[in-house]
């Protein structure tokens, strides 16, 4: 499959020019003198390229990155794609100085310190390992990639001490209100958790998935499972904790798609609690939900695409202390959920030498638990924490080659809007 790595240097995006050898001053190493600190990054900027000049790095990656530039914690260096016009578009708005339609190119020349994945699912395991072997960290768009076989991938090509690493942009789970209740939830200061509901039921038409890589195993990696509640399920993972075993069922019962379009999952956890997690695209009403009972306090949040600390609401049990529960309402300063505010954890992460959140085991337990969804529906069994590894049919695939499930044609055209990728 043609990637954004595979465009030929000849068909480099018109703009600066990118042949020159980058000056030294420019990728500055670690600072020799005795007594200074040994980071890579210490006393500079980091260096940043973003690969895939789509919505998504337009509208979210971009201005994280620009928000931490102006604060003199990183900057720009390149930016890659296959589309001429959006790489234009995307170095116009970020004032971005190169532009490249190969990687591996870009990972030469620039030699960025993080790279930002935002290109479809399909092309995640190749570029971030083409990054990581160029040694650079990767902060990469879920889903991370389609199958737990390509996360293993990825992960075997990161450092072994200090990094580069690779983290999953699972932004739900920063900002002051997660931050919050992850505290009260591990303190226990509301008691035991026991039983939690996790619900992304949105709603998406014929239109949306008129595009060709949508609904298809091959380019999107699955259905709303893994594309759209992948984000509440990481967060409830985040707030509880592992989890142990799931049953599930899968329905395709709207839309004409390879992949599903509503499931429902029971979820027992280690701490024994038990949570039903509902994904759908059929839902007018559309909501993202997350609900946890406790022994002594109900936590709720409600929101659709982000949250802030009003979208938390904290319900005592009778008996509880009033001055007790203000506490646990008291969520201070306002930090919205957002990729802010996972890529300023990121950049502390570098600078410190230490993995990131959302990496790794971390990163890896969502991905496990859809992958475990999956099969559970698609077989009519219980899966448990651990059961799928190679030789599993599921670890490389999220349709396990299941009848009615796994795709029986060629798979057809792929092609995102001005992507020119193919099957």
């Amino acid at each position: 499959m043609p990637t954004a790595r595979d465009a030929s240097p000849a068909a480099e995006a018109t703009g600066p020019d990118t042949t020159q050898d980058p000056k030294p001053d420019e990728v500055p190493g670690p600072d020799p003198r005795p007594g200074r600190p040994t980071s890579p990054f210490a006393g500079r900027r980091i260096r940043a390229a973003v690969v895939g000049a789509g919505g998504i790095a337009r509208g979210s990656h971009l201005p994280a990155l620009a928000r931490l530039g102006a604060e003199g914690e990183l900057e720009i260096v390149a930016a890659v794609d296959i589309d001429t016009d959006a790489l234009g578009r995307l170095c116009a708005e970020g004032g971005i100085p190169h532009a490249y339609r190969d990687l591996d190119r870009m990972l030469a020349e620039r030699r960025p310190d993080l790279v930002v994945v935002c290109t479809p699912p399909a092309l995640h395991r190749d570029q971030s390992v083409a990054a990581l072997r160029a040694g650079a960290w990767v902060w990469c768009e879920k889903p991370p990639v389609p199958a737990l076989a390509d996360f293993d991938a990825v992960e075997a090509e990161e450092g072994a001490n200090g990094g580069p690493y690779a983290a999953i942009v699972f932004q739900h789970r920063f900002g002051s209100g997660a931050r919050h209740v992850r505290r009260l939830l591990a303190g226990r200061a509301m008691g035991r958790p026991l039983v939690a509901h996790c619900q992304t039921t949105w709603y998406r038409d014929a239109a949306y998935y008129a595009v060709p890589w949508r609904g298809r195993w091959r380019s999107e990696g699955g259905g709303p499972a893994m594309g759209h509640g992948i984000h509440q399920m990481d967060l409830l993972l985040d707030l509880l904790g592992a989890w142990s075993e799931v049953r599930a069922m899968a329905g395709r019962l709207v839309h004409e798609v390879e992949t599903e379009d509503v499931s429902t999952a029971l979820v027992r956890f280690r701490n024994g609690a038990l949570a039903t997690v509902v994904n759908s695209v059929l839902s007018p009403e559309e909501t993202s939900r997350i609900r946890i009972d406790c022994e002594r306090a109900t936590v709720e949040l409600s929101h659709l695409y982000g949250h802030r600390n009003g979208d938390w609401r904290i319900t005592p049990a009778p008996g509880v202390p009033e001055e007790e529960a203000a506490g646990w309402r008291d969520f201070g300063a306002d930090v919205p959920s957002s990729h802010l505010a996972q890529l300023r954890e990121l950049v502390t992460s570098m600078r410190a030498g230490e993995r990131p959140r959302s990496s790794g085991a971390d990163g890896r337990s969502s991905l496990e638990l859809i992958t475990a969804l999956y099969k559970s529906a698609f077989t009519d069994t219980t899966v448990r924490s651990g059961d799928i590894g190679p030789g599993d049919p599921f670890y490389t695939a999220l349709h396990g080659g299941a009848p009615g499930w796994a795709p029986t044609g060629s798979g057809a055209s792929v092609a995102g809007p001005g992507r020119g990728v193919s099957a």
